[in-house]
């Protein structure tokens, strides 16, 4: 008689409130819980994965529920934002049929918050940080009955108290068993990413040039490092990760890419490493590997602004080669002395240089920047908009957002902005309410209402220049980019205004379908993607919205 395999189930929880209006990106694979699967599947165990985001409402609650029938165990992630809602919505379903299911629950928001996690009585354990190797004593554990306080990395409740047990260091890739792949059905992603109106998908990346501006493409998501070495203050990071940074072989991911690219034959690659450049050697490396392997992809990634201006003039060179359309870089303030108090090394007009240096190769630069950071001055803040500006204008591919700062716990600024008065949320369904938080304040009253109105006026006139609210370059775009030139305000909220009575004439007059999302202002549904140049003149000019 054969013996059937134990089995493990994972939930993948979606990562936005579909019934806000939009759908998700499909190219958001369940990265997390195809890694932390690899041993599991390799010590005999079956393993199921139920994500979150290919069903509608409830349904994917309810098929997590009826694949608990007879399981070991089940398990959950999440980040901060509705996957963290959304996460407790389908444990709490489980729950509620199964009471005894051994329940276990990682990611970054569990790892810096595991008294609220462990506290809903969902959940048995949270695995803090890294979770590939305690993930497997974790099942071991359960499936051998033992208590899950002997193993490390973990938080448990004891008698009414979180007992955090041994630390558990973080390993390299040496360490880690490649992704398994097969187990995932690429198909409902594929077939998601290629309807006519995928680029209006809520986190959905801009299309590569390549492909042409109004075509859909398919994508997936990928991870080739873990960690980051940056200090960050408003980042819980250096906390989950104890600011280690250990990154897969160039050698080891050009292999599995292209073995997954044969597989599959996907158009992009989206790494969601914290932080991809941190070493060069590396970089030039994968970059060379890909044009050597004739891989011809499409890839973006996060980099930061004194990587990228410490890069060789032939390493960016390269990446633009290889494929890389969309830098992501945390530009974060246009002030030294916050970006002193953030801890990064950027100074005076850094972040402008930076994006320079990757739009004349044809790379997007999507600058973030936050305003309201703890104990921020009016002044600080202005600076960060008008650098913004000076981003959107001397790098015409750029994307530039100015984004209000959001506390997040298991971070040093959280325990300065509590000091100061903020009040953050109590509950899960209140934490998983605040992802979208570059669209509203989650800490309001921090912003100066006339900050506020700079800031409206830069996304509107940005979004407008980049031909993304018509898909088209005419009068209003044009105004729109002098308006960005030489900083001129005045009546700038009127003409915002007239433009969107005219545009709702427009399209009621002449429909349009509406077939991107602006990486401007996400709150945003536009027209074109905008990789074209706008035709602002290349003019030095100083800009400042508050005039």
């Amino acid at each position: 008689m054969i013996q059937r395999k134990k089995k493990i189930v994972l939930y993948q929880p979606k990562q936005i409130d579909e019934t806000l209006g939009g759908q998700s990106s499909k190219d958001m694979l369940p990265l997390e819980l195809l890694t932390i699967s690899a041993y599991p599947l390799q010590d005999g165990y079956e393993i199921e994965i139920i994500d979150g985001s290919l069903y509608e409402g409830d349904m994917g609650h309810r098929v997590l529920r009826d694949a608990c029938e007879g399981a070991l165990m089940v398990a959950t992630t999440g980040i901060l934002g509705y996957m963290v809602t959304d996460g407790w919505l389908a444990m709490t379903m489980v729950k509620e049929r199964y009471p005894d299911m051994p329940t276990v629950i990682g990611g970054w928001f569990a790892s810096v918050r595991p008294d609220l996690q462990l506290g809903t009585g969902l959940y048995d354990a949270v695995v803090h940080g890294q979770g590939e190797l305690t993930f497997r004593d974790v099942v071991q554990a359960i499936d051998a009955g033992e208590d899950l306080a002997t193993v490390s990395g973990l938080s448990v409740m004891r008698d009414g108290q979180i007992v955090r047990t041994e630390h558990r260091s973080v390993v390299g890739w040496d360490k880690i068993l490649p992704v398994p792949w097969h187990m995932l059905d690429i198909e409902p992603y594929r077939a998601h990413q290629m309807r006519r109106d995928s680029a209006s998908d809520v986190l959905r990346m801009p299309t590569p040039p390549s492909l042409g501006t109004r075509n859909p493409y398919f994508g997936i998501t990928y991870f080739s490092s873990y960690g980051c070495p940056e200090p960050c203050t408003f980042c819980c990071s250096p906390q989950v990760t104890d600011r280690r940074w250990k990154a897969m072989p160039a050698d080891r991911m050009l292999d599995d890419i292209e073995e997954i690219h044969g597989r599959w034959g996907f158009d992009v690659i989206r790494f969601h490493d914290a932080n991809f450049g941190v070493m060069q050697k590396r970089v030039k490396e994968f970059t060379t590997g890909l044009i050597d392997r004739k891989i011809r992809i499409g890839w973006n990634a996060f980099i930061e602004t004194h990587s990228i201006l410490s890069y060789k003039p032939e390493v960016l060179d390269l990446m633009a080669e290889s494929g890389m359309y969309v830098a992501e870089i945390g530009a974060e303030a246009g002030s030294d002395d916050m970006m002193r108090k953030i801890g990064k090394p950027i100074k005076g007009d850094d972040n402008v240089a930076a994006a320079v240096e990757v739009d004349r190769r044809g790379i997007q630069a999507n600058c973030t920047f936050i305003i309201g950071f703890p104990g921020e001055e009016e002044d600080s803040m202005m600076k960060t908009i008008d650098q913004c500006v000076a981003v959107h204008n001397w790098a015409p591919f750029s994307r530039a957002t100015v984004w209000p700062f959001r506390p997040i716990p298991g971070t040093a600024m959280w325990d300065e902005a509590i000091e100061q008065g903020y009040v953050g949320p109590n509950t899960i369904r209140e934490w998983g309410s605040i992802g979208e938080y570059h669209l509203q304040e989650t800490w309001p009253g921090r912003i100066p209402s006339n900050i506020s109105e700079a800031r409206t006026m830069y996304h509107h006139f940005a979004t407008l220049t980049y031909g993304l609210a018509r898909g088209k370059i005419g009068f209003w775009e044009r105004r729109a980019q002098k308006r960005l030139w030489d900083g001129s305000y005045k009546n700038g909220r009127l003409e915002a205004r007239l433009f969107s009575v005219y545009d709702r004439i427009c399209r009621r007059v002449f429909p349009r379908e509406e077939v991107s999302r602006s990486w401007v202002d996400p709150g945003h549904r536009t027209g074109t993607q905008g990789n074209e140049r706008s035709d602002a003149k290349q003019v030095v000019t100083s800009t400042t919205l508050g005039k």
